[in-house]
Parts: structure tokens; C-alpha cells; sequence
């Protein structure tokens, strides 16, 4: 599955798509095949306020647990909660209904990388 060149990506693999000053954030086809089959995501309550790089959440795998980060900073509008009770969506569809929060983005986006940056970076990481 190609990454979507509608949004930007991190190094740690989440990615985010803006939209009039709202931003969802997810993790990228890398993190979820990395992780494995996803059984349970943390995710923040409304209203809580991120920085750009801040821990957002947890998800955990049959493998571990990792931090998902935020690609911006801003103010959780949303999260997604349809994966309280399946939280394969993030395994099946993480472009599409796996998506993990939504935020009011506070400024933007530094050093994110754009689809084809994010492939350079992912084919570089696994040499």
C-alpha cells in the first residue's frame, strides 16, 4: 500500500492530514505491519493540549506497547471511538478508519516529511 500523498508523515511514522485548521493524525502501513495485530489503543481525552512531538496516546500489539506522537501541536477535538472495540481498524484501514485523533492544530507543521520524502526515509531506515 503506497503512502497517500494528501498528507505529511513523521520519522516515528505517524501521519497527518490538515484540513482548515484540523489535523487527524494516525499511524502510518510501516507502524501498523511493525507492530503487528493491534489489540488496544489509548487515546486522549478532548481537550487535551499537545505539543509538536508530544506523546498522544498508546497502542498496544501482541508484541508491545509503543507511543503514538503528535505530528503537530494543538488541542484534541476527537478521538476515534470506534477502535475502543476494534482495534484491528488501525491493522485493516490505517489511512482510512483507523485514524487516532483529531486535533485544532496550533500553528504549522515543522520538519514533517511529504510521501515520497517518507519513502526515501523508510527505504534508507531498513538499510
Amino acid at each position: 500500500m503506497a503512502n497517500p500523498s494528501d498528507r505529511l508523515y513523521t520519522k516515528s511514522h505517524e501521519w497527518v492530514q490538515l484540513a482548515g485548521g484540523e489535523a487527524t493524525v494516525g499511524i502510518t502501513q510501516y507502524a501498523q505491519e511493525q507492530l503487528g495485530d493491534i489489540v488496544f489503543v489509548e487515546l486522549p481525552a478532548a481537550g487535551k493540549q499537545v505539543t509538536a512531538g508530544g506523546v498522544l496516546g498508546n497502542i498496544e500489539s501482541v508484541k508491545a506497547v509503543s507511543e503514538f506522537l503528535a505530528p503537530v501541536g494543538g488541542e484534541v477535538i476527537a478521538a476515534n471511538g470506534e477502535l475502543e472495540g476494534h482495534p484491528e481498524l488501525v491493522n485493516q484501514d490505517p489511512y482510512g478508519k483507523g485514524w487516532l485523533v483529531r486535533l485544532k492544530a496550533a500553528g504549522a507543521p515543522a520538519g514533517l516529511m511529504d510521501a515520497a520524502a517518507y519513502e526515501k526515509f523508510l527505504a534508507e531506515e531498513s538499510h
